[in-house]
């Protein structure tokens, strides 16, 4: 349910804060005040479309924030799971800032979130009800979701278990259509495969191979600098024609001998570099050897050369990496084993899919009789609820079709028809043309449907209007029999509606400094008499329509009661 609701600078609102009950809140006032205003906040913050009119003139943004509570579902699990939503106590903290640049900033305990995240999250907590919106109950296509969510535990399972198996029939034509190629395709397709594949063998790649293959080329392409610069070295170290680097080490260690015994010191640096001396000669000898050994290929050079252009050729047809070549070539033979094998293939997947059809085509008249059922007790209960409206002459069926093929739910169609007076065929509700009698099947509904959505908050936006007299008194009574099961917010221009609420709100417009805000303040004893009064007579007020107003009261005060009893 919705427990409170906080609005700054929201279109002729300055700033607003509201706190909910369960039960039946009502929302009254003059025509303009602010009722409707206040509903479309709340319709923002469960994903509605935003549009920079709402941002209060001469301010930057504006700033809507609801805090929720929750029965846990597995709907809502899984998308505070998917959306990264922390849960915190079974609350919802919704906040959207709508700027006047029309930029849309909404978060969910405190993370940011799509608007169409929000949207998704908001369909299981609030369901807005206007004069003219009667959202899911006249979308012909959610008439069957409505059916199966009246319908029995048995009924849920039966769905569940055809959708499993209709999921496995889809993902194996799906299959099979990848497998079928026209005979042009697939002869196109095997020479490709067969050039790749036979292209990348006689290659005979090697792992690493282009890596040692530079590296040969960079000593062989620099032949000449390498036996300069280690013929240099060498002559450095070990030079016969002068003296090289080690005689004169040599001859600094014999000196340096000579006095080691005299002091400690001595001793250390003579060691030092008797070390370094027999390290000079290691690595004088270890130049030699690579002098001796080095020997330059110019055959070999041109061979290492042709090798990396075949290589960067395959790499530009086949992957970045002689390693991405190899994966080509694995997968393109096991096209090729596959493809070559197709019929085989096609006959197998072919057999599954019959078997898979024939099991969801039994699971799905299975469900489609249990679906029967449900609409035989769902239509019984539609018509008690419309007796209690004043409408026992309307016809109320569950119109069954059979689909073109089998789908999601199965192989119906589901359209809910009425004849609104004797005599008249059955029509799809969602063309009924009379205001105040879409208004009613629409409260029949939801009065069924409440308990089965899971939807804690309801609102109603006058959609009481086109009916009076003793028609209006039974839409108060349905409405409020709505909110022994969902919070029900409801603006209301029927007095009799306004006496059933629990929770009663004012809404009046005040000027200050030149500008028009909205003003809600919860009215009770006197004040909520007066407001039903003027309701049932307009502006002036009378002794008679104070007593009137009073009576109305306490007779929906009693109703009331025996419902609690």
């Amino acid at each position: 349910m919705l427990e409170s609701l906080r609005i700054k600078d929201f279109a002729i609102i300055k700033e607003m804060a509201l706190e909910f009950n369960q039960g039946m809140t009502v929302l009254t006032g003059e025509t303009g005040a602010g009722k409707s205003i206040i509903i479309d906040a709340v319709g923002l913050l469960a994903g509605g479309r935003g549009s920079t009119e709402f941002v209060r003139y001469g301010k930057k943004k504006c700033v809507l924030e609801g805090q929720f509570t929750y029965s846990p579902t597995a709907a809502l699990t899984r998308l505070f799971k998917q959306y990264e939503i922390e849960e915190a106590d079974q609350t919802l903290l919704i906040q959207r800032e709508i700027f006047a640049s029309g930029r849309n900033v909404c978060r969910v305990n405190g993370s940011i979130v799509t608007i169409a995240a929000l949207k998704e999250m908001g369909s299981h907590l609030i369901d807005i009800h206007g004069q003219n919106e009667h959202q899911e109950l006249m979308v012909t296509d959610n008439h069957i979701h409505l059916l199966d969510q009246y319908g029995s535990e048995e009924l849920a399972l039966k769905k569940a278990a055809y959708q499993k198996v209709y999921r496995e029939y889809r993902e194996l034509v799906k299959e099979r259509k990848n497998w079928q190629f026209n005979e042009q395709e697939l002869a196109q397709r095997l020479d490709i495969l067969e050039y790749q594949v036979e292209e990348i063998k006689e290659a005979q790649l090697q792992p690493n191979e282009e890596e040692e293959l530079l590296e040969e080329e960079k000593l062989l392409a620099n032949y000449q600098s390498i036996v300069e610069a280690l013929s240099a070295s060498y002559k450095a170290l070990q030079g016969e024609e002068i003296s090289g680097g080690l005689d004169l080490v040599g001859e600094a260690m014999e000196q340096m001998e000579s006095i080691e015994d005299m002091d400690g010191k001595f001793k250390d640096v003579s060691e030092h570099l008797s070390s370094t001396f027999f390290q000079l000669q290691e690595i004088a000898s270890a130049i030699y050897n690579e002098l001796d050994q080095l020997e330059y290929d110019e055959e070999r050079l041109n061979e290492i050369e042709e090798r990396l252009n075949l290589i960067q050729q395959l790499k530009r047809k086949y992957g970045h990496s002689v390693e991405a070549i190899l994966t080509h070539y694995e997968q393109a033979e096991a096209e090729l084993n596959q493809l070559s094998n197709r019929e085989e293939q096609v006959d197998y997947l072919s057999k599954r899919i019959k078997d898979r059809k024939e099991e969801a085509l039994l699971l799905a008249e299975e469900l489609t009789e249990l679906r029967r059922q449900t609409a035989h007790q769902l239509q019984r209960s539609i018509l008690d609820q419309l007796k209690e409206l004043y409408m026992e002459k309307v016809t109320f069926s569950v119109v069954f079709n059979q689909a073109s093929e089998l789908n999601e739910n199965g192989q119906d169609k589901v359209e809910f028809f009425v004849a609104t007076n004797p005599g008249e065929p059955l029509k799809p509700l969602a063309r009924v043309a009379s205001g105040g009698e879409l208004s009613r099947m629409m409260l029949a509904m939801k009065t069924i449907f409440s308990q089965s959505q899971g939807i804690t908050s309801i609102i109603f936006d006058e959609v009481d209007t086109g009916v009076s007299g003793r028609v209006a008194q039974a839409i108060a009574d349905k409405i409020h029999s709505v909110a022994v099961h969902s919070q029900v917010l409801c603006i209301t221009h029927l007095p009799q509606v306004a006496a059933m609420a629990d929770q009663h709100l004012y809404i009046m417009k005040k000027i200050e400094n030149d500008r028009t805000r909205t003003l809600v303040e919860i009215i009770t004893g006197r004040e909520r008499t007066e407001e039903v009064a003027r309701m049932l007579s307009g502006e002036e007020l009378t002794q008679l329509t104070i007593e009137t107003a009073e009576e109305l009261l306490k007779i929906a005060e009693q109703k009331k009661e025996r419902r609690k009893a």
